[in-house]
């Protein structure tokens, strides 16, 4: 039998550390080693030993690696003399790629509505039982249906209150029947009343300080909330005229001797990220970017993960651009490292305060 053609081309772009980026055959073959389900509908492997293909996310027992070939579809595959695995069946749609266009359906059904639906619908839509379509949705979206709802009238809120003359008007247009039990949750989704936020946080106080580290110049700032920014650059000034142009109705006050801690506390985490941050976040943004924001967060100090890879953990794999524009938004460096995230091929793609912090940040929790 013959083995199928190898995809061989080298992808010339360098490491952070220097060294070039691996050639697609080496990083095929270490996403099948760590069967990668973010490579599954990108590539196929083919075993020479056994004449069957798969997928990466295969978890059939690991072939040599000389037995290997790679593929870009099904059709090569079976060119080249292959069959498909009976156990991953690469040649129909896997069980996670149609859980995953079920629980996508299901959020377009929930931002379709004017009232959250009710668990039993949604469930009944999607063909499973309750129990089942409830431990699913979490598994892929990373929140309950119930909190996706919530944070999808969040957004709306959010959005009305900036077009609408009324904020009462704004509370209901957004599925809210009671604008009571909404203003007694207002600060935990806006940060702030409603009335303030319509006013571009007027009367919000925000402190901030900037500070020296290791990366350049720093600003944080942060409500009662909690941490609300974390700038870097060259220039301390530009810096402040950033926070300005994002808040620009918000009281920004100069941090005291009490916000000195905070800054210290943010300091420690560049130059140690091993060591977290105790500090609470207040984190705004769409429902989609809090479920990219929350991925991000539960990537590990020294590792790196690509777009793809985020964009598969919240369950809708073809969102790469977006998850890769939720990253550019992030306001919040370090504590929210979409730093650890990286290209397909290893390399570095943009970052917000420059590609040289972002080497360095990933060099240095690769040592801690």
């Amino acid at each position: 039998m013959t083995k199928g053609r190898k995809m061989t081309r080298t992808v010339e772009t360098l490491h952070p550390k220097g060294r070039p980026a691996p050639s697609a055959d080496t990083l095929y073959w270490n996403a099948v080693k760590a069967r990668d389900r973010s490579f599954d509908g990108k590539l196929l492997y083919s075993v020479a030993t056994t004449g069957v293909y798969c997928r990466p996310s295969c978890p059939a027992r690991l072939a040599k690696r000389e037995n290997v070939a790679f593929h870009a579809s099904c059709a090569d595959a079976e060119a080249a003399g292959f069959r498909p695995c009976k156990r991953c069946k690469p040649n129909e749609p896997s069980l996670h790629e149609t859980y995953a266009a079920k629980v996508a359906e299901a959020c377009r059904l929930i931002e379709g509505a004017e009232v959250a639906p009710k668990l039993d619908d949604l469930a009944r839509a999607s063909g499973l039982s309750p129990f089942h379509f409830h431990r699913m949705f979490k598994a892929i979206a990373g929140v309950t249906p119930k909190a996706y709802a919530v944070a999808h009238r969040q957004k709306r809120v959010r959005e009305n209150l900036k077009r609408t003359k009324s904020v009462t008007e704004a509370i209901h247009e957004a599925g809210f029947n009671s604008s009571g039990r909404f203003y007694a949750n207002s600060t935990d989704v806006l940060g702030m009343t409603p009335s303030e936020f319509r006013k571009g946080g007027a009367n919000a106080a925000m402190k901030f300080a900037v500070g020296e580290c290791s990366l350049g110049s720093i600003l944080v700032a942060a409500t009662d909330k909690g941490i609300t920014a974390i700038f870097f650059g060259d220039d301390p000034e530009a810096l402040v005229h950033d926070l300005e142009d994002r808040f620009p109705h918000a009281t920004l006050i100069g941090g005291d001797r009490a916000f000195e801690d905070t800054m210290a506390k943010v300091v420690g985490l560049v130059e140690a990220p091993e060591n977290g941050l105790s500090l609470p976040l207040d984190v705004r943004g769409t429902a989609f970017q809090h479920r990219v924001w929350q991925a991000l967060r539960e990537i590990p100090v020294g590792e790196t993960v690509t777009y793809s890879q985020i964009a598969e953990r919240i369950g809708m794999p073809k969102a790469v651009r977006a998850v890769a524009a939720a990253c550019a938004a992030n306001k919040i460096a370090v504590a929210i490292p979409c730093h650890r995230v990286v290209r397909s091929d290893g390399s570095l793609s943009g970052y917000r305060w420059g590609i040289a912090r972002k080497s360095m940040l990933i060099e240095r929790e690769g040592k801690s």
